[in-house]
């Protein structure tokens, strides 16, 4: 896919990995719609930064946990932009939930946000991506291969992810490529500490922590290898071949 002059909505584009991948599409020269829930001032300085390059960019607010919102998010999009070319689903939350704490509504939460709110808004962009021939980026976790006690929701969400990508890749095929990223550390959690990062460190193959512009190049590569479909890069510094 040549990416320039093409049309794409970033979920959860005001922080984070999201914004890193808004930031590559508008630097391609795709015109951006950067979704965002309660970070609103990150998301209009990521519009302005996106919009200095010369293309088009703005933003969508929508609490993609209702779910109602993920059709409204597209006819808004749309709307907006008359096309849509690359749905990129990056809107999540990761909440430590220990075993025996968790609580339906903690359960209904991630889930809603993690793993509906993606399949509804695939489900409400295919006709305009099947006939844009355009693609999918799903943005899952190292946790989709990994065990982590503490996050077993998250985990659940994120393998559904997976599962997912393949399923809609398959459904969708052939005028829609679906692929997934599964990043590891790419940004540390808020709360960890310098320990925490050297531990990381120290059990990581490549000895060294990702960034969001890691995740950004497999992106673009998926979005550009117009011969893959239904596959999930795992973007982790090999952690997950430790054992």
């Amino acid at each position: 896919m040549e990416l320039r002059g093409k049309v794409a909505l970033v979920t959860g584009a005001g922080r984070r990995v999201g914004r890193a991948l808004a930031l590559a599409l508008g630097r391609r020269g795709c015109d951006v719609a950067l979704h965002y829930h309660r970070t609103e001032s990150g998301a209009r300085a990521g519009a302005e930064e996106i919009g200095a390059l010369g293309v088009r960019a703005r933003t969508f607010g929508a609490n993609l946990t209702d779910p109602t919102a993920p059709a409204s998010l597209i006819d808004d999009v749309m709307g907006h932009f008359g096309a849509l070319h690359v749905l990129v689903n990056s809107a999540a939350i990761m909440v430590r939930t220990p075993f025996g704490e968790v609580t339906p509504a903690d359960w209904d939460r991630i889930l809603a946000l993690n793993l509906r709110a993606p399949f509804l808004l695939a489900q409400a962009a295919a006709p305009h991506l099947r006939a844009a021939r355009g693609a999918i980026i799903n943005i899952a976790d190292l946790a989709a291969y990994e065990t982590w006690p503490g996050y077993l929701p998250h985990g659940i969400s994120k393998s559904g992810v997976v599962h997912m990508t393949r399923g809609l890749a398959r459904v969708l095929a052939p005028e829609v490529r679906v692929n997934a990223i599964a990043p590891g550390t790419v940004l540390l959690p808020d709360d960890w500490t310098t320990m925490d990062e050297e531990r990381l460190n120290r059990t990581t193959p490549l000895a060294r922590q990702g960034t969001p512009d890691d995740v950004a190049a497999a992106m673009l590569f998926l979005l550009e290898a117009d011969y893959i479909t239904g596959e999930t890069i795992i973007v982790d510094g090999g952690r997950h071949i430790r054992r």
